[in-house]
Parts: structure tokens; sequence; C-alpha cells
């Protein structure tokens, strides 16, 4: 009985020993592969050079001089559209008829379908997504594991010798097989300055992506309202030169029939048929290109380039209020969303360069879990564990100098980008004020030229008939008022672009530029 109780003790001591050496193994394993070993060192997020938004596309209103120019008309207004606000997906419009299309729906849709918005949106999505990276790196990890585990450990590997225990009791070579349950939670946490001026860099890179697409609105705007008034002055242009055509055809009827009658030479009568010949010619290429001004218009805001665009308004012809060059220029400064978005690019930039500065500053790490381990998984033991560490860099001089030193260079950069675009505010407001001014005067001559010319005309075609002139005089009076017309048209899409170009150059596109044809 003593002898049987002896072998018991024996093998309970064993059981001890071995539970023992198997927890020394585990707590070794735990401490050599974790604690600061394995932290790592916060890192700022480093920004690109520039902060303006990158890929050439850009919407412009230009008007220039013309020289040598045998008409009153002596400035060319275009509207200029390059990269991605040329394009656009396509809109969900059922039906193929053709589509009546106002200035005010025409911007809705560009709005909506305008590739120049679509891609702002996904970059401000984009800088939403870095933000909340960012954030993620300062709150806590939290997950659950379960997990089931069986080994067989060799303690020689682990660095214990076999031998007796007491001199009696001989160590196994091996532990195990064993094995066990874990359900536990666990929670890991690294704060730092660093991770804290990185969610504020990108925070204030989200603010001027939100600018960016502001911006980006007021751009589709001035493509979208830009071609819509350059579709109006070209139906305007196909009416006028049909007027043209038909004066023409009076004109030439008029010196066949004297030519007929033995009234006038054949020269009339063919100088008339030339010249209604050109007026033809001139009216086929202003419906050409009227049909791809429209297409062009389609483009911008989502329509298919064959889908017939029915445009029934006018251009407006009534002068603008008087302007304040002063308080037009504080107001675009004041509320141009890019010069807006520059200056948040610069917060971004700063505070870059702060989370590089706090790379040299040490961070807090906080670990542990909390679970249930045993062998039966419905009858664990609570176990935890909870570790705090405070890392302190000893040897990232370099890297951390080398992020500095690129966060000061974008700093640089954003600070330069930002006192140039308040000079390229400045400036549009100004060139958009002049040409406005120049409009204006333009119209007043053009509108007076053309009634001359009309007049002139009608004169010419009386002399005619009375048999005082020839047919010279007609086609150059006819000549005369077709050149005058274009150009009172001309004059009139300067006008109105010279309007919505400032609109744009103020920041006040969106409210103002989709009333400008309301009330016709």
């Amino acid at each position: 009985m003593k002898q049987g109780y002896s072998q018991f003790e024996r093998w309970r001591t064993i059981s001890i020993l071995v539970v023992f050496c198997t927890a020394a193994v585990s707590l070794w394993g735990q401490g050599s592969g974790g604690g600061a070993g394995s932290s790592q060192a916060p890192r700022a997020q480093l920004l690109t050079l520039s902060g303006l938004p990158q890929g050439g596309s850009s919407v412009q209103a230009q008007q220039n001089a013309v020289s040598g120019s045998s008409s009153n008309n002596t400035v060319n207004s275009t509207i200029q559209v390059q990269g991605a606000y040329q394009g656009s997906v396509r809109a969900e419009i059922e039906g193929s008829a053709a589509l009546p299309l106002t200035l005010d729906e025409a911007i809705r849709l560009g709005l909506r379908y305008n590739l120049g918005g679509v891609a702002s949106g996904a970059s401000l999505q984009q800088l939403r997504g870095q933000r909340l990276a960012a954030l993620a790196e300062l709150l806590p990890n939290i997950y659950a594991t379960i997990s089931e585990t069986g080994a067989k450990t060799d303690l020689q590997t682990q660095g214990l010798s076999t031998g007796t225990f007491g001199g009696n009791i001989p160590l196994p070579v091996t532990v195990g097989p064993y094995h066990y349950n874990s359900a536990q939670a666990n929670l890991s946490e690294q704060l730092s300055l660093t991770g804290l001026h990185n969610l504020r860099a990108a925070a204030a890179s989200g603010e001027a992506g939100k600018l960016n697409l502001r911006d980006a609105r007021e751009l589709i705007i001035l493509a979208v309202g830009g071609s819509y008034l350059r579709v109006l002055a070209t139906q305007a242009l196909v009416a006028s030169q049909q007027a043209q055509v038909n004066y023409a055809d009076v004109s030439y009827k008029q010196a066949a029939a004297q030519n007929r009658a033995g009234t006038k030479a054949t020269i009339d009568a063919n100088r008339s048929l030339v010249e209604l010949q050109t007026q033809q010619q001139r009216l086929s290429s202003q419906q050409a290109d009227l049909m791809k001004q429209k297409m062009t218009l389609a483009r911008l805001i989502g329509l298919p380039p064959g889908r017939e665009l029915r445009i029934d308004q006018t251009l407006p012809s009534a002068p603008p209020p008087p302007t304040d060059l002063a308080a037009e220029i504080v107001y675009g400064l004041d509320h141009r969303a890019d010069l807006r978005a520059a200056d948040r690019q610069v917060k971004a930039a700063e505070e870059s360069l702060h989370a590089s500065h706090a790379e040299y500053l040490p961070s807090l790490g906080v670990n542990g879990y909390y679970g249930l381990q045993g062998v039966d998984p419905s009858k664990g033991v609570g176990v935890f564990q909870a570790s705090a560490s405070v890392n302190i860099p000893i040897f990232n001089f370099g890297r951390t100098r080398a992020d500095v030193e690129q966060a000061n260079a974008a700093l640089t950069q954003r600070k330069a980008e930002y006192e140039n675009q308040k000079d390229v505010v400045e400036t549009d407001v100004r060139t958009a004020a002049i040409d406005l001014q120049v409009a204006v005067q333009q119209v007043g001559v053009a509108e007076s030229n053309r009634e001359l010319s009309l007049s002139t005309l009608k004169q010419s075609q009386d002399r005619f008939a009375a048999g005082v002139t020839t047919s010279v005089e007609v086609v150059q009076s006819q000549e005369s008022l077709a050149s005058a017309e274009t150009d009172y048209i001309n004059a009139l899409y300067s006008l109105n672009l010279a309007k919505i170009s400032l609109a744009r150059a103020t920041g006040q596109a969106e409210t103002s530029i989709p009333s400008l044809l309301k009330g016709q």
C-alpha cells in the first residue's frame, strides 16, 4: 500500500513538473517573440510635392484680338475644354426623339454625368479613405480569437537539459502531446503625436478634396454654359445665313428677269447667281458646324453624340450692370474654391511636417487580452495579460531626417502654389472684366452696323431695280450685311461668354450661370 502511494506521488510530481516546464517554455517563447522588438515606430505619411489637381484637365474662356479684320468685330471669343471635362458617362434618358434642352437642364446633366466631376468625386472618395486609414491608426485594434492547440515539445531544443529532479525523479525528454482550447478578446493600441498629425493632415487633404470638387463643378458649369452659348450663336448664324440666301435669291431672280427683258446684261445675272450660290455654300457650312457644336455639347452632358437636341432659347442682348472691379477681386479671393483648396493643401503639408518631427518623440503602446483556456472548452479558466510600453527612438535619426526634408519640400512647394493661385484669381477677374467691357462696346457697334447694312442693301436693290446701278453694288451690300450679321451674333456670344467667365472668376458660377437665360 505504501509502495503504491509512493508510485502515485511520483507520477503526480512528474505531472506537475511537466506543466511547469510547459508554462516556462510558453512564457519564454512569448517573451522572446513580443515586446519592444516587435513594435514598429510610427511613420509620417508623406505628401506629394504639389497639391494642385493632376491630369491636365481645364476649362477656360478666352477673348483674343483679331488683326486685319475688315469687319467691326475685332475679337474672337472661344471656350476651351480640355482633359476629362471633354467627356462624360452615358446619361439615363429614355427615348430617341429630339430632346428639348434648356441651359438649366444642360447644366444639371453636366454636373451629374461629366467625366471631370466623376473624376473629382472619385479623388475625394480616395482622400476620405486615407483619412479613415489615419484615424484607424489612432483607434484601438480589438479582435477575438478562438483556437485549439495541440503540441509536443522537445525540452532540449528549448534549452532545458534532461536529468533527474531531486536525484530520484527523472525529467522527461519531451513534453506532450498535449492540447488545450482558447477563446479570448485581444486589444492593441499605439499612440503617438505622429499618428495625430497624420490624421490632421489627412483631414486637411480631405477638405481640399471637397473644395476641388466644388471647383470642378464650377468648371463644368463654365464648360457646359460656354458650349450651350456656342450652340445658340451657331443657330443664330444659321438663321442669319438663311436670310442672306433669301436676299441673294431675290436679287438673282430680279437680275434674271431683267436680263430676259433685255434691260440688264447677262453679267449682272451671272454675278447675282454666283452670290446666291456662295451664300448657299455658307449656309451648308454653318449647318454642319451647328451639328458638330451640338455633338460637343452632348458629350459634355452625357448624351449620345447622335441624339438630336432642340434648343429654343436665344442669346440675351441685355448689357450687364456696372461692376466694381475691386469688390469683384475681393469676392473672388474669398470665394474661389480652388484658392481655398490650395490653402487647405498648405495646412496638410504643415501637419505632415509636424508628423515628421514627431518621429523623434517616444510613442506609447498598449497590448492585452482576456479569455478562457483549458482542455475542455466548457470548463475553461479565465486568463488575461496586459502590458504597456513606451517606445523611445534611439537610432532612427537618418530615416526621420529624410522624412522631415521631404515634408519640408512639400510645404515649400504648396506655399508657393497658394501664393501663385491668389494672383491667378485676381488675373482671372481682371481679364473677365476687360472681356466684358470690350464685348459691351462690340455689341453696340455691331448692332448699329447691322442696321446700316440692312438699310444699304434695300437701297441698292431699289437702285438696281430702277436701273441706276449694276449688280456689283447689290452684291457688295449683301456681303456687307452678311458680315454685319455675323459680327453682331459673335458680339452677343462674346458678351454672354464674358458674363459667365466673370461669374467663374469670382466663384459664383453655380449660383448665377444657370439663370442666365431665364425670363426669355
